[in-house]
């Protein structure tokens, strides 16, 4: 059996979990989150404890059978705690503010960057240079986090652009001056 997979997942009292033709539905305090169903894996949920079941043993089966537990253990961290992401803008005259359902940026580009914030994110700038990504769905957040991460990533002369808090950006030597006689 899958390592992972075997493990029972504990459902808090305050999810609640269905499954209906192939979907799992997810529900809790902060939210509802869906997932469709491999037809290769079924689910038992006696007394507040879910386990999660393979039809067979072959590799893909057993590939599957982890793969949905931890999927399931994300959406019911997300319903109950959520999910959050924080970037930092780093250079001069770099900013970032919310307007409605836009993130305008500007990043030392010729024209400033608006990226639109889809349904189920919500991207907070307690200062100019950070921001601050909340979620219920674990997928979700790390795509928007990448995406906006990927409009001007760290360089690494100086080290402008967006990262990750904590993210470590190794730096190279820039040229070398030449030291005449």
């Amino acid at each position: 059996m899958s390592r992972i997979g075997k493990k029972p997942v504990i459902v808090p009292k305050e999810v609640k979990i269905e499954v209906k033709d192939g979907i799992v539905f997810v529900s809790g305090p902060k939210g509802e989150l869906t997932r469709k169903l491999s037809d290769r894996i079924s689910l038992e949920i006696l007394d507040g404890v879910l386990m999660v079941k393979r039809v067979a043993d072959t590799k893909f089966d057993k590939s599957m059978h982890g793969l949905f537990r931890a999927l399931i253990v994300n959406m019911i961290q997300g319903v109950t705690v959520g999910y959050v992401k924080e970037l930092e803008i780093i250079g001069v005259g770099f900013k970032a503010a919310v307007s409605g359902n836009n993130l305008n940026m500007m990043l030392g580009f010729s024209h400033p960057v608006n990226v639109a914030i889809p349904a189920g994110i919500k991207i907070e700038t307690p200062k100019p240079t950070q921001l601050v990504i909340k979620s219920i769905d674990k997928e979700l957040i790390g795509k928007i986090a990448c995406e906006i991460r990927a409009i001007y990533p760290p360089e690494p002369y100086k080290g402008k652009g967006i990262r990750f808090v904590g993210e470590h950006v190794k730096k190279k030597a820039g040229k070398a001056q030449a030291t005449g006689k």
